[in-house]
C-alpha cells in the first residue's frame, strides 16, 4: 500500500493501514518502502573464512576440491579465525536485511553464534557419508549431537544430508524418518546443481565418481538410477512439504513438476552458481512450474556479499519475465513458509514479529517493486524494530 503505517508493540505488529497514523507518537520514515525482514533460505555461515580464498571456476568438483583443500589448512572449526569469520557473516547478514536464514553446519560451530544473535532459523546439522555400513548409526549420532545444543527459541536445530552423489541412499532414509519422528522441522539437500552430478546419478561415472575413490569413499554397492537426481530422491520417497531443494541448475521440467507436487521448496542461488562452475538456473522455468521457490545466498566461498537483494538483482537479471512481486515474495515469505517460520515472518501482519526493514526509495521511483529487485546497497536499509 502507499502511505502505509504500521504499528509495532512489545516486538510484535499490532495493526497497519494507510493514511494518517492512529497513533500520535508516530515516526515518519520518509520516502521508503517497508518490508519484512529478508529470508535467506541457504547459507553457511561457517565458510565466511574463505571470502576471496576460492576463485571462480569453470568445473564444480574442481572448485569443490579448491573449497575441502582451503578448509584443510585450517582443522580447528572453532578457531578464532573461523569463529571471528561466522560473526561478522552474521553481523553482515543483518546490515543486509536478512531477519531469518537456513545455515548449513557439518562441524556445529555456527550454532552458538546464531543462538545468541538477532537472527532466527534453521540450523542444519548436515550430513556427507556416501559409504555408510551402519546408516542408523550415522542419523542416530548426529540426532545425539543436536539434542545436548542449549535450546535457542528463535532458532531450530534440523538435519540435512549434503547431496545425492555423497549421501548413500539408507542415509537419506534415515534422516527422512528421524526428522519425521522427532517433528524438527525442514531438511535440506544440494540437488542437481551441476552436471557432473546428473552424469554421476544417471550412469556412475565422471568427475564425481572419481573424486569419490580419491578421499576412498566409494561404495562398490551402489549402483547408478539411470534417472535424474530429482527422480532418483523421489523413488527414496524422500521429498516432501519438508524439504529443501537448492540449486537446480540442471532441473528438467519434470524434475520441477515432481517438486511441485510433493511440495518441496526450490532454492536458487544463482550468483554462487555461476562463481562455483555449475552454471546459470533456469529461474523462469522454476516459477513457470508452480513450485514454491526462496533464495538463498550460499557461502561467502561463493558469493561476494550475503545480500539477498544482491540475490534478486542477479535472479532478475536472468529471469526478466518473473514478476519483481513474484522474487520480492521468495524472498520473505515463501523462505519463511518453508523454514517453518511462517507464523512470525515474511509477511506484515497483525501477531507477526516486527522485524521489518525500511529502504530508502527516491522519489521519482514510479514502480518500488521493480526498483527493489534492481539492486539495493546495506546503506539503503534501516531496521524499523532495532
Amino acid at each position: 500500500m502507499h502511505h502505509g503505517w504500521v504499528e509495532i508493540d512489545g516486538g510484535k505488529i499490532v495493526a497497519l493501514g494507510a493514511g494518517r497514523a492512529r497513533v500520535p507518537q508516530s515516526i515518519d520514515l520518509g520516502s521508503v518502502a517497508v518490508l519484512p525482514g529478508l529470508v535467506n533460505a541457504h547459507t553457511h555461515l561457517e565458510l565466511s573464512h574463505l571470502h576471496d580464498r576460492v576463485p571462480p571456476a569453470t568445473d564444480f568438483v574442481q572448485w569443490i576440491r579448491g573449497v575441502i583443500e582451503s578448509r584443510r589448512t585450517r582443522p580447528d572449526p572453532r578457531s578464532e579465525e573461523i569463529m571471528g569469520a561466522i560473526h561478522a557473516g552474521i553481523a553482515q547478514s543483518v546490515s543486509c536485511g536478512t531477519a531469518l536464514v537456513g545455515d548449513i553446519s557439518n562441524t556445529l560451530a555456527t550454532y552458538g553464534p546464531l543462538s545468541t544473535s538477532v537472527l532466527a532459523g534453521v540450523f542444519f546439522y548436515e550430513l556427507i557419508r556416501f559409504n555408510a555400513p551402519e546408516p542408523d548409526a550415522v542419523v542416530a549420532d548426529a540426532c545425539r549431537q543436536l539434542d545436548a545444543l542449549p535450546q535457542a527459541p528463535h532458532v531450530r536445530a534440523s538435519l540435512a544430508a549434503h547431496a545425492p552423489y555423497s549421501v548413500a541412499p539408507a542415509v537419506f532414509r534415515s534422516i527422512h524418518e528421524a526428522v519425521a519422528r522427532s517433528g524438527r522441522g525442514p531438511v535440506s539437500v544440494h540437488l542437481a546443481e551441476s552436471a557432473a552430478e546428473s552424469e554421476f546419478i544417471a550412469r556412475g561415472t565422471g568427475p564425481w565418481r572419481q573424486f569419490l575413490e580419491d578421499v576412498g569413499a566409494w561404495a562398490s554397492s551402489w549402483t547408478p538410477s539411470g534417472t535424474t537426481s530429482v527422480e532418483y530422491l523421489d523413488a527414496l520417497h524422500v521429498l516432501d512439504a519438508r524439504s529443501l531443494v537448492v540449486h537446480g541448475v540442471q532441473m528438467t521440467t519434470s524434475d520441477l513438476a515432481i517438486l511441485e507436487a510433493r511440495g518441496s521448496t526450490l532454492v536458487t542461488c544463482p550468483r554462487s552458481n555461476r562463481h562455483t562452475g555449475a552454471g546459470t538456473p533456469p529461474i523462469a522455468a522454476f516459477y513457470a512450474s508452480g513450485v514454491r521457490v526462496a533464495v538463498g545466498t550460499d557461502s561467502l566461498a561463493s558469493t561476494g556479499d550475503l545480500s539477498v537483494f544482491s540475490e534478486l538483482a542477479a535472479m532478475r537479471a536472468i529471469a526478466p519475465s518473473v514478476t519483481a512481486a513474484s522474487l520480492l515474495e521468495s524472498a520473505t515469505r515463501h523462505g519463511a513458509d518453508a523454514l517453518g517460520f511462517g507464523a512470525d515472518y515474511g509477511t506484515i501482519e497483525p501477531g507477526k514479529r516486527g522485524r521489518l526493514i525500511a529502504v530508502s526509495v527516491p522519489p521519482d521511483v514510479d514502480d518500488v517493486e521493480q526498483y527493489l529487485v534492481g539492486g539495493i546497497t546495506p546503506e539503503q536499509i534501516h531496521w524499523i524494530d532495532a
